[in-house]
C-alpha cells in the first residue's frame, strides 16, 4: 500500500506541475532567453567567421560568389601574400594587388610598443591608485576628481599637444615616441585599480605599520600580491587597446623601424596597382594580427570578467 500511495502521490504532483501556468510561462521564458543568447552569440562570432572565410578565399573568384558562406576556391595565397612569401605573378593570378609589407618587422614593432606601454603604465598607475585609495594626504579627493574629469575628455583633443611634445623631444618615428603619451599612467587605469584597492582590509595595512613597515614595503609585499589578478587584468586590457590603436601610431611612426602592424595593414590595403584592394590578403593579415589577442582572451577571459566585476567597473 505504501508503494502504491507513493506512486499515486508522485503522479498527482507531476500532473499538478504540468497544469501549473507559472511553470509553463517559466519554460517559455527560458526558451526565448536561450534563443536570444544563441542569436547574440551568432551575431558576435559571425564577423570572426567571415574573416576566416575571406582570408582563405581566392580574391578574384570571391567576387563571383560574394554570399558564399564557405571559402571561395580555398587557397593559402592570401596568407603567403601578406607575409611576403608569394611572387608578384602568383599574387596577380589570384586577384591580389601585388602589394607587400614588412609584416614581421611591423609585428615586432607592435609587440615592443604595446609591451613598453603596458609595463610602465600598469606599474605607475598601480602606485597612483595606491596613493588615492589607501594614503591620506591633503587634496587627495580633489586631485582624483581631476582624473575623473580626464576620463570624459575625448582622446582626439590630446593628439595635437602630444604630437608637438613628441616632435620637440625628437622622438618622431620611434617606438618610444609612440609609447610616451600613455606609458606612465591613464585615468582609466588609476580608476580601475583604485576601486579594488578601496576594498582591501585596512587592518592588514595598520598591522604592517605597527610592525614598522614603510609605505613602499606595504605596497610591494601586501597590496600588489592582493591585487595581482586585477593588475594582470588591467595589463591585458591595456595591451589589447594599444594593439588595436591606429591613429596615433600612424601620426608618429612613419619609418620602417617604427610602423606598427595596424598602420602596415592600412598601407597594404591602400596599395592597389590593379585598382581593387586585396581583401583576402587584408583579412589574412588581420587574422594573423588577431592571434595574440585571441590567445589572451582564451587564457584570461574568465579572469578579466571577474576582475572587472570586483572592481565595480560596469
Amino acid at each position: 500500500m505504501t508503494i502504491i500511495a507513493f506512486k499515486a502521490g508522485r503522479a498527482a504532483r507531476q500532473a499538478s506541475r504540468e497544469d501549473d501556468p507559472s511553470l509553463a510561462k517559466s519554460k517559455v521564458a527560458k526558451f526565448f532567453g536561450r534563443l536570444a543568447l544563441v542569436i547574440v552569440i551568432l551575431i558576435t562570432l559571425f564577423p570572426i567567421y567571415w574573416m576566416f572565410r575571406t582570408a582563405f578565399s581566392n580574391n578574384r573568384a570571391m567576387f563571383a560568389e560574394p554570399l558564399s558562406l564557405l571559402p571561395v576556391d580555398f587557397t593559402w595565397g592570401p596568407l603567403k601574400r601578406v607575409l611576403g612569401l608569394a611572387t608578384t605573378e602568383e599574387a596577380l593570378a589570384e586577384g591580389g594587388s601585388g602589394a607587400s609589407i614588412n609584416f614581421a618587422q611591423y609585428m615586432l614593432n607592435s609587440i615592443a610598443a604595446c609591451t613598453l606601454i603596458t609595463v610602465f603604465q600598469v606599474t605607475f598607475s598601480s602606485m597612483a591608485a595606491y596613493a588615492f585609495a589607501l594614503l591620506n594626504w591633503k587634496g587627495r579627493d580633489k586631485v582624483f576628481s581631476i582624473f575623473l574629469i580626464a576620463l570624459m575628455v575625448p582622446g582626439i583633443f590630446t593628439l595635437l599637444p602630444n604630437f608637438i611634445l613628441v616632435k620637440d623631444l625628437g622622438l618622431l618615428n620611434s617606438i618610444l615616441g609612440i609609447a610616451l603619451p600613455t606609458m606612465f599612467m591613464t585615468p582609466f587605469a588609476i580608476f580601475f585599480l583604485r576601486q579594488f584597492f578601496l576594498g582591501i582590509n585596512r587592518s592588514i595595512i595598520e598591522a604592517a605599520v605597527i610592525d614598522g613597515a614603510n609605505q613602499w614595503r606595504i605596497f610591494r609585499t601586501i597590496v600588489v600580491p592582493l591585487a595581482w589578478p586585477q593588475i594582470i587584468t588591467l595589463a591585458i586590457l591595456q595591451f589589447i587597446q594599444y594593439w588595436n590603436d591606429y591613429l596615433w601610431p600612424f601620426l608618429v611612426g612613419q619609418s620602417e623601424q617604427s610602423k606598427l602592424l595596424t598602420v602596415g595593414l592600412g598601407i597594404f590595403k591602400s596599395q592597389t596597382p590593379q585598382g581593387n584592394p586585396d581583401w583576402a590578403g587584408l583579412m589574412a593579415g588581420a587574422l594573423i594580427a588577431a592571434v595574440p589577442i585571441f590567445i589572451l582572451m582564451l587564457v584570461f577571459g574568465r579572469k578579466i570578467v571577474g576582475s572587472i566585476q570586483s572592481s565595480g567597473v560596469k
